[in-house]
C-alpha cells in the first residue's frame, strides 16, 4: 500500500469541483451509477439534507454528492427540507444525473434558512468546473470548510489478493463539535474495488469504528455528520485488503481532524493496550481522549499521569488499579511513568524530566496497559485552549 495524490479524484472515472463565495462554499463529486453506502450522525436532531440523504441512500446507488459550508440546514422544517431538495434539483440539472441518486450535505450554523440564491449560483459554478484532478479534488476539501484551518484529503493505492491494484480516495472537514459515534465531520470517499452496496456498508462501519467514532474534539455531537462511501466497481472483488486500506484512510483523516481541532496546539492519540475486550479497551480510550483534564494538560505540556488514570477509572472498564501503567511517546523520546501500579515519574527525577520534554510536541502518544487481557484501542484527540473557547464564543451557532 502507498499513499499517493489526487484525494476522491485519484480513482479513475470521479470528478470533482468546488468553489466559495466568502463564508459559503460547495463542492460536488460526480461517480455515476456507482455502489454506494452511508453513514450519519447519532444525534436526535438531524439536519433536513441528512434526513434527505437517508432516503437516497436506500438502494444503494448514488451519481452524486453536493455538499455546502456555511448553513447546516437544520432545524429548518419543510423550508429546508425543500432547500435541500432544490440542491440536489440543480445538481441534477447541472450535471445530468437522476435527481434520485444526489446525496446533499450541509455543515454551519444551526437554525437559518439556506441563502438558496448563492448556493444554487455555487453549484452551477462548481458544476461547470467539473474534472478528474488532484487539483480538482483540492478544491472540494477547501470548499466544505467552516473553522478547519486546512483541507484534509488522502488517497492510497494498494493490492488486492487476486494482485489487482485499487484505489481509495477521500476528502473530510472537520474541527469542531467532535465526539465518538461520528462527530461533526462529513467524511467522503471513493473507490474502484467491486463491492456491492451491503458489503461496503459493514466495510465503512468497521472503519468508522476504529478512526470516526474514536475522535474526540470536543465532546459534542452535531446534527449533520455524515460519511459516504462510493464504489465504480471497476477493480477487482472486494476482499480484506480492502478492509484494512479503507481503515487506513478513515484513520488518517480522524488524525487530520485531530490536528485541526478548534483553537488546537497539539493533538494526541491515546493507545489502551490488554484490556479485558475490546469493549473495555475503547471505553478507557475514549474517556482519556475525552477527559477536559487530560485535555487541558496536554496543553500545559504538563505530563499529569494522575488525570490520565483518573479518566481510565471512570471509564467503565473493568482492571485493577494496582496493575496499571501509563507511558508517553512524542519525537523527544518516550519513559514510562507509572508502571504496574507504581509512580516513577517523582519530582526530581529523569523520568519526570523527559516526560516534561515530551509533552512539549506538537503530536503525543499515551499508552496505557490495563493488564487485564488482551484487547486494544485508540482514541484521537487534541489539546483544549483558550482559543477554543474564543472560536467558538465569536462563532455563531
Amino acid at each position: 500500500m502507498k499513499f499517493i495524490d489526487g484525494g476522491v479524484c485519484a480513482v479513475d472515472g470521479v470528478l470533482a469541483s468546488g468553489c466559495r463565495e466568502g463564508k459559503y462554499g460547495v463542492g460536488i463529486i460526480i461517480s455515476k451509477d456507482s455502489n454506494a453506502a452511508a453513514i450519519f450522525t447519532s444525534n436526535t436532531v438531524r439536519a433536513e439534507p441528512v434526513k434527505l440523504t437517508e432516503k437516497v441512500m436506500r438502494d444503494g446507488k448514488l451519481s452524486a454528492i453536493v455538499a455546502n459550508s456555511g448553513n447546516a440546514n437544520c432545524f429548518t422544517g419543510k423550508e429546508g427540507m425543500d432547500d435541500a431538495v432544490r440542491m440536489a434539483e440543480r445538481v441534477s440539472e447541472a450535471a445530468s444525473v437522476d435527481m434520485d441518486d444526489v446525496a446533499v450535505a450541509s455543515t454551519g450554523v444551526i437554525g437559518r434558512r439556506m441563502p438558496l440564491e448563492i448556493i444554487e449560483r455555487l453549484i452551477d459554478d462548481a458544476a461547470g468546473r467539473l474534472e478528474n484532478s488532484p487539483r480538482a479534488s483540492r478544491e472540494l476539501a477547501e470548499a466544505i470548510m467552516t473553522t478547519d484551518t486546512y483541507p484534509k484529503e488522502v488517497a492510497v493505492e494498494f493490492e488486492l489478493k487476486n494482485g489487482k491494484k485499487a484505489r481509495i480516495g477521500a476528502v473530510a472537514k472537520g474541527s469542531g463539535m467532535i465526539a465518538p459515534n461520528m462527530a461533526t465531520m462529513l467524511a467522503f470517499i471513493t473507490t474502484d474495488v467491486d463491492a456491492t452496496p451491503s458489503e461496503l456498508k459493514k466495510a465503512l462501519r468497521r472503519a468508522a469504528d476504529e478512526s470516526f467514532n474514536m475522535l474526540i474534539i470536543d465532546g459534542d455531537e452535531s446534527t449533520n455528520d455524515m460519511v459516504i462511501i462510493t464504489s465504480t466497481c471497476r477493480s477487482g472483488r472486494m476482499d480484506g485488503n480492502f478492509q484494512e486500506a479503507l481503515k487506513v484512510v478513515c484513520r488518517k483523516l480522524a488524525w487530520m481532524m485531530a490536528r485541526d481541532g478548534e483553537g488546537a496546539t497539539k493533538s494526541f492519540m491515546v493507545d489502551v493496550v490488554n484490556a479485558k475486550d475490546s469493549e473495555d479497551a475503547r471505553k478507557a480510550a475514549r474517556a482519556i481522549a475525552g477527559s477536559s483534564l487530560v485535555k487541558t494538560a496536554i496543553f500545559g505540556a504538563d505530563p499529569n499521569w494522575g488525570r490520565i488514570v483518573a479518566a481510565a477509572g471512570y471509564s467503565g472498564a473493568e482492571f485493577n488499579s494496582d496493575d496499571i501503567s501509563v507511558s508517553l511517546e512524542s519525537d523527544a523520546g518516550s519513559v514510562t511513568v507509572v508502571r504496574r501500579g507504581e509512580i516513577l515519574a517523582f519530582e526530581d527525577t529523569g523520568e519526570l524530566e523527559l516526560a516534561e520534554e515530551i509533552m512539549k510536541e506538537k503530536e503525543i502518544r499515551i499508552i496505557v496497559d490495563l493488564a487485564a487481557g488482551s484487547s486494544g484501542a485508540t482514541a484521537y484527540g487534541c489539546d483544549l485552549t483558550y482559543d477554543y473557547v474564543r472560536i467558538n464564543a465569536e462563532y455563531t451557532t
